[in-house]
């Protein structure tokens, strides 16, 4: 069985190196081994949307992942992050970039305060909000216990694709206490601005 090893590679790579496998060989089936949870969930979420199931063995940092072709994409390789990579029906694609934990500089527990109303009021955006993103500290908002959980997940819950950077959650070892969102990669990421209508980062 052909079998790739994405060990020791930096997000995105682990997730490209697949699709490119895919894409150059048509293989049905495979194996792909990582060497942390990101790449397992990133690398596992992206087949899965190209239409293969996936068995999983071992644990990190030695994770295999076997895939097999089952069905038909049901994601666009060029939009790993969403399986539908459908627009809003009416209006823009408006992508929200969150890369802190607080909003602004000076104080911090007002910057606290202020993502938290920020993150509230995300919603009076309307239909035309459609993806949020956090990186670095900003994934400690998605965390159990956070603030901002439940407005969130409200979001998620309203259609908003909500999008989580692994290697952050991986470099804050949190990992386990997200409870909002995919685990993301900087290809999706990036993939997701260019799709995007407009971009806002705070």
């Amino acid at each position: 069985m052909p079998t790739l090893d994405c060990r020791g590679l930096a997000c995105p790579a682990p997730v490209l190196k697949t699709r490119d496998h895919i894409e150059r060989t048509g293989d049905a089936t495979f194996e792909v081994r990582v060497d942390n949870d990101a790449a397992f969930q990133n690398v596992s979420r992206f087949l899965t949307g190209q239409g293969f199931s996936c068995v999983v063995t071992g644990q990190a940092p030695d994770i295999t992942i076997v895939a097999e072709k089952t069905g038909e994409p049901t994601a666009p390789a060029s939009d790993p992050a969403d399986p539908t990579c459908q627009a809003p029906a009416v209006g823009r694609k408006i992508m929200v970039l969150i890369g802190a934990d607080r909003l602004g500089r000076g104080d911090d527990d007002l910057g606290r305060g202020l993502v938290k109303n920020f993150v509230l009021t995300l919603g009076e955006i309307g239909p035309d909000l459609w993806r949020l993103v956090f990186v670095n500290s900003g994934v400690k908002l998605t965390l159990e216990g956070a603030a901002t959980l439940e407005d969130i997940q409200a979001l998620e819950r309203a259609g908003v694709t909500v999008l989580v950077c692994g290697t952050c959650l991986g470099h804050f070892g949190v990992m386990d206490q997200k409870r909002v969102g995919q685990t993301t990669n900087m290809l999706d990421i990036v993939t997701s601005m260019q799709l995007a209508d407009k971009v806002i980062s705070i």
